[in-house]
């Protein structure tokens, strides 16, 4: 049986329900040759079918669990309890907020004095977790949505040279994508809306989480340009803009066509939500389609190629920080890897 992704814009009551139900599934598949009480077993199963309304009671079940015979039950619970507390603490109102990013900062904070080992089992439980949720969750209209954590660029154990630097687009690539957009056959309906919303995560660096949920009532004109409000992580809103020219045509035709519900600026055929996998996937097909071809071919990689060419002509940290609404600095600073007049310095110190 499926379920929303959401309860009741409740976070802390979608987690435990979530957690809950994730860790029963784990118990069915963890072994059991060493369970001692299995009448105890089933009725632990029945109370996670049911739920947990309160952290530490679901801490105190999964406790008796693992004295019950299933040990390795601890390795998924521990991560995902603090988890549950990183979340919390981030002010997050939705599980559609989370993504790699975030999952990133939550490892780099809890694992940092950690063995290689437990760094694994965290990456192991987070993956599974939010794997579990992609398969088990469908709104009432059908939408899934798909988490598609990974985690593979993560570099938080030893051995391994620290996170990768993100993969972007150079100015000549730019100028290439950009065409593709422009001539990209998507149907007749939705190239317009699938050009827009491209064009608007690339030109502010904005998330796309951000993009598929701008609601018209924080999209406005101002003089020659469009000032759009966004709601970041923690539901943090912060504003970005973008000119008119850049996206006038495109605006003016989506507009003819759009028909979405709960007033958004961007939604489907239907008029549902669009889904992150799906811009993902359109971004992909145009970068193939002009040759262009990254490790990370998603549109977030959009995300990357405006904070380093931010960060390379303006030389401002600040600036970046805010424009991408990250709540820490040292997030901002892996851009600072490509400010090649910097690199130039270098080649003459002799």
């Amino acid at each position: 049986m499926k379920y929303p992704l959401d309860c009741e814009n409740n976070f802390e009551k979608t987690y435990l329900f979530w957690l809950s139900r994730f860790l029963r599934n784990k118990m069915t598949t963890l072994s059991n040759r060493q369970v001692k009480n299995k009448d105890r077993l089933a009725q632990t199963l029945q109370e996670l079918i049911k739920g947990f309304s309160d952290i530490d009671k679901l801490k105190k079940t999964i406790k008796e669990v693992r004295n019950n015979g299933i040990n390795s039950i601890h390795v998924y619970f521990i991560p995902l309890e603090k988890l549950y507390y990183f979340l919390i603490n981030f002010g997050a109102k939705s599980l559609k907020e989370i993504d790699e990013e975030l999952l990133s900062d939550f490892l780099a904070t809890e694992t940092s004095n950690l063995s290689d080992a437990t760094k694994k089992n965290y990456r192991i439980a987070l993956i599974s977790f939010f794997g579990y949720i992609d398969k088990q969750n469908e709104e009432q209209n059908g939408f899934v949505h798909r988490f598609g954590i990974e985690l593979k660029n993560w570099g938080g154990l030893a051995g391994k040279s620290g996170t990768k630097l993100p993969s972007f687009m150079k100015k000549e690539e730019i100028a290439r994508f950009l065409d593709g957009i422009d001539k990209y056959p998507f149907s007749s309906k939705i190239a317009a809306r699938n050009r827009l919303i491209i064009k608007i995560i690339l030109y502010t660096g904005i998330r796309v989480s951000e993009a598929i949920n701008i609601d018209l009532k924080d999209f406005n004109k101002d003089e020659d340009a469009f000032i759009i409000q966004v709601r970041g992580k923690g539901n943090k809103p912060r504003v970005v803009m973008i000119k008119e020219k850049i996206i006038k045509t495109d605006l003016n035709e989506w507009f003819e066509y759009r028909i979405c519900d709960e007033n958004l600026l961007f939604c489907n055929q239907k008029g549902n939500p669009l889904s992150q996998a799906y811009i993902s996937s359109i971004v992909e097909k145009i970068l193939l389609s002009v040759g262009i071809r990254k490790e990370k071919n998603g549109a977030h990689m959009l995300r990357h190629t405006f904070a380093t060419m931010l960060y390379q002509k303006s030389k401002d940290l600040i600036l970046v920080q805010e424009s991408l609404g990250h709540a820490d600095i040292n997030t901002s600073r892996i851009y600072t890897h490509f400010d090649k007049d910097k690199l130039k310095r270098t080649t003459d110190i002799f």
